[in-house]
C-alpha cells in the first residue's frame, strides 16, 4: 500500500505543479512574462496548421477561449515563453510556436484591462518540452456580469481537446505595435 502511495503522490506531484498559478498583477514579476510595454495588433482567419513539429522540436499551441466571457469587447491575450512575448490572441483563436526540448515557463496576461475590479488577468505555469512532441494550453477567460470579477486561467489539454478547439477556432496573427 505504501508503494502505491508513493507512485501515485510521485506522479501526480509534478503534474500538479504545472497547473497555472496566481500570478502578481505585475506581470513584470511573473516568471515567463515579457515586458509590461510590448503590446500586439491581432486579426483572426481560418488557416491550416501543422501537425507535427519540426524535427528535434516540440510544437505547442495557445488557445484562448471566450466561451465563458460575457461581455464585449473580448480581451487581447499576450502569451510569453520563458520571458519573452511570442504572440497574441483575440477571442477565440489560437496560434503555435515551435520550441526547443526543455522546461518553458509560459505566461498568459490580458493586453488591457478590459474590465474595471478585481480579477486575475495574468496566469502562469511551466512544462517540460519532448521533442516531436505537441502541447496544447488554453487561456480560459472568465467574466458574466452577474458574477462579479473577470479571471483568466491558463491550463494543458489533452491533445484530443487541444485538436478540437484548434479545429473550431481561428489562427490568430499579430504583429507588435
Amino acid at each position: 500500500m505504501k508503494k502505491i502511495f508513493e507512485i501515485v503522490l510521485f506522479t501526480i506531484l509534478p503534474l500538479a505543479t504545472s497547473v497555472a498559478q496566481d500570478a502578481p498583477a505585475d506581470t513584470a514579476k511573473a516568471l515567463g512574462c515579457g515586458t509590461q510595454n510590448t503590446k500586439f495588433e491581432v486579426k483572426t482567419g481560418k488557416a491550416d496548421h501543422p501537425s507535427q513539429p519540426v524535427a528535434g522540436k516540440a510544437l505547442v499551441y495557445f488557445i484562448e477561449d471566450d466561451s465563458n466571457f460575457g461581455s464585449f469587447p473580448k480581451p487581447t491575450t499576450r502569451i510569453a515563453l520563458d520571458g519573452q512575448w511570442a504572440g497574441a490572441t483575440h477571442g477565440n483563436s489560437y496560434f503555435y510556436v515551435s520550441v526547443n526540448p526543455g522546461v518553458h515557463h509560459v505566461c498568459a496576461n490580458w493586453q488591457f484591462a478590459v474590465l474595471l475590479g478585481k480579477g486575475r488577468k495574468t496566469a502562469v505555469a511551466h512544462f517540460t518540452a519532448e521533442p516531436g512532441e505537441v502541447y496544447y494550453f488554453e487561456v480560459a477567460n472568465t467574466y458574466w456580469l452577474d458574477h462579479g470579477t473577470a479571471a483568466m486561467s491558463l491550463n494543458p489539454l489533452d491533445g484530443d481537446e487541444g485538436q478540437l478547439l484548434a479545429n473550431t477556432f481561428s489562427l490568430s496573427t499579430f504583429h507588435e505595435k
